[in-house]
């Protein structure tokens, strides 16, 4: 349940063995090796540099590869329904990813998948074209004359095109003026498709004319014969392209068959092409090469097998450089681990501070269930996240984070009396009395319980927030930072709170003296002592500007009202959806029956749909706005060891199992 530590490692290597210890570190997963730029101890000796180029036959192999997969895909009859978007990735034994990439068919796989690409792109585009083709000639098909004649005349010019319907009558009185005559040969859309023939002296009238009123003019040059004989010639030919494309869907489809062995090659060479990165941009002289990196202190012993393995390598543990960033990994037990999922999406903390991962989790799974406050919907979420978690194959940590939230959402759903909204009173009344013995208040009847449970859990959290700060700055022997900067709000904050109590007579009116001394001495502190920068004016300052942000606490406890509204208006909709099934129950012949039940499993799931959505994201923001700032430092570079990644497989080991 915290930052784990790392350390600085150093590897010295000859050159000719650089290639199979990247693979064995790769595989391993432990060990994140720093590029050139960053890695300070090579920088320091002065004579290193890059060990090579960037692989670019690789990364164009890589990318080939990927468009190939993205093509067939739109092909592959398998990769369908529910049970691919649960399981994207497929399950291969070591032994044929082995045999796949040693298969020298499979790049005949890929040129014969570009080759297939290629042909379907060409004749798409053909078929387009000769679609347009048509679509243009078909308004003229009753024209007789052969369309490379129109422009043969003498005296006169000929200009083919479409009148828009609106003004055709308009237009044709104007042109007639000119003394142009107009065939209209056939119609399209709102425009009628004509020949306008006029003077060549009247050419330039005409075609400004044309112009004002929207005329489209259609260019017959290069084509031969009349607009049927064409239409029907394009016909045929799209045809026959109809027909390749048909051809080369089907062998599209075939290869698709094969999908797996392309997708399998693509991870192995993504693979390849990190580990050659990595050895390209890695430190090196002429005969050795440098892999600086940083590793998990736990896993030390394992890297030093592993360099151990190689003759001419050595692995040696450095003192990292003064300020130097530490990458961060945090662990946690089983219990805490699908927690981490809220730290990771905030951001890791930096290396010398707090995982807050433990500290948030049961605050997450109580304000979620708070939001719920039905022991129904809780049920269910439980019942849906293991059928995920069985289903679902690589990172569960989220299912298993909701499926600890639902058994939360039971307890709160119990207490506060939800089970499905009011389904008990309203269809089975005869547990009633089960309902009532676990029921601790009724929101809807009290809310003012709720009001005050949620400002209690509040303030529990933020002070906790700062009672974490403190910890840590002791533990650091920061004792100005523990005592002025967290220290001082515990005592003063909460000794506000018990004069208040005290004027309440909750606690005894003989101790609002003490209470106000033990809250006027941490406020000289945090005036005098809270910022320890500049002159004393300055510190003065800020100390009283700090003093005032008191304030900002009555701010963020009030933001933990909004458990209440959130469970409130999901008892309250529960409700509503119950009182609409009963209305409906009573239609004659069953059919109120069915439409009652109809209406209770969609209602309630829609429900708990948008409610669990709301109770996760409003307390993911309680976490960050209001608990987080209290002690947490985000900002850390998130460890990222070299290792194997897999886009499209898992590879099933012995024994392993892959759900």
């Amino acid at each position: 349940m915290a930052i784990a530590q790392m350390r600085k490692v150093v590897i010295v290597t000859h050159r000719s063995q650089v290639e199979n210890l990247l693979e064995a570190v790769q595989s391993d997963g432990i060990c994140q090796v720093l590029n050139t730029e960053e890695a300070v101890v090579a920088r320091d000796l002065g004579e290193a540099a890059p060990a090579g180029e960037k692989p670019k036959d690789l990364e164009q192999l890589i990318n080939r590869l990927e468009n190939a997969i993205a093509f067939l895909k739109s092909y592959d009859g398998q990769a369908k329904g529910l049970e691919s978007i649960l399981n994207p990735r497929t399950v291969v034994d070591q032994s044929s990813y082995n045999n796949t990439v040693s298969d020298s068919e499979v790049p005949e796989l890929l040129e014969r998948t570009e080759h297939t690409q290629q042909k379907i792109e060409v004749l798409l585009n053909r078929k387009e074209q000769l679609n347009q083709t048509i679509r243009m000639l078909s308004p003229w098909e009753s024209l007789q004359t052969p369309l490379e004649q129109l422009d043969s005349l003498r005296s006169a010019t000929s200009i083919a095109g479409f009148l828009p319907a609106k003004n055709f009558e308009h237009s044709i009185a104007q042109l007639n003026k000119l003394g142009s005559a107009v065939q209209q040969v056939g119609e399209a859309d709102n425009s009628f498709a004509c020949i306008v023939v006029c003077l060549k002296d009247k050419f330039t009238e005409v075609q400004k004319l044309l112009r004002s009123v929207e005329f489209e003019p259609v260019n017959f040059e290069n084509f031969k014969g009349t607009a049927s004989e064409l239409v029907q010639e394009h016909l045929e030919q799209l045809n026959r392209v109809q027909n390749q494309l048909r051809q080369q869907y089907e062998t599209a489809g075939s290869l698709a068959k094969d999908i797996l062995k392309l997708q399998i090659l693509y991870d192995h060479y993504s693979n390849l092409f990190t580990r050659e990165l990595t050895r390209s941009n890695t430190p090196a002289t002429r005969y050795t090469v440098l892999l600086e990196g940083w590793i998990k202190k736990n896993d030390l012993p394992e890297l030093e097998k592993i360099v151990s393995s190689f003759e001419a390598s050595s692995v040696s543990e450095v003192a990292p450089a003064e300020n130097e960033d530490v990458p961060v990994e945090i662990e946690n037990n089983e219990a805490i681990k699908p927690f981490e999922v809220i730290t990771r999406l905030y951001g890791m903390p930096k290396y010398f501070n707090v995982d807050p991962t433990a500290f948030l989790a049961p605050f997450f799974a109580i304000f979620f269930g708070l939001c719920l406050t039905d022991a129904g919907y809780g049920i269910v979420i439980i019942i849906l996240m293991l059928l995920f978690i069985k289903k679902i194959r690589g990172d569960k940590r989220l299912m298993w984070l909701l499926w600890i939230c639902g058994f939360a959402t039971v307890a709160a759903g119990a207490l506060t009396g939800g089970w499905f909204g009011d389904a008990v009173q309203q269809f089975v009344p005869a547990l009633q009395p089960v309902r009532d013995k676990l029921m601790w208040f009724d929101p809807l009847e009290n809310p003012m319980m709720f009001f005050g449970l949620s400002i209690v859990l509040g303030y529990i959290q933020v002070l906790f927030g700062k009672v974490i700060a403190f910890t840590h700055y002791l533990k650091r022997k920061d004792y100005m930072a523990a005592f002025c900067d967290h220290f001082s709000w515990l005592v003063m904050l909460n000794s506000i709170v018990a004069l208040v109590l005290s004027k309440k007579a909750l606690l005894p009116p003989s101790l609002g003296g003490l209470f106000i001394w033990l809250a006027i001495i941490p406020a000289f502190v945090i005036v005098a002592f809270s910022h320890r920068e500049g002159g004393i004016g300055a510190r003065i300052g800020m100390g009283v500007y700090n003093l005032f942000s008191a304030v900002f606490y009555v701010g963020d406890v009030l933001s933990y009202l909004r458990l209440m509204a959130l469970g409130m208006v999901t008892a309250g909709l529960a409700m509503a959806i119950n009182v609409i099934a009963k209305l409906v129950s009573d239609a004659p012949y069953g059919i109120g029956i069915a439409a009652a039940l109809l209406i209770l499993v969609a209602g309630h799931f829609f429900n708990i749909l948008i409610n669990a959505l709301g109770a996760f994201v409003h307390t993911l923001r309680l976490q960050y706005a209001e608990f987080f700032p209290k002690f947490f430092l985000g900002g850390g570079r998130e460890f990222q060891p070299l290792s194997k990644k897999y886009k499209h497989i898992y590879i099933k080991k012995a024994g392993m199992n892959v759900n």
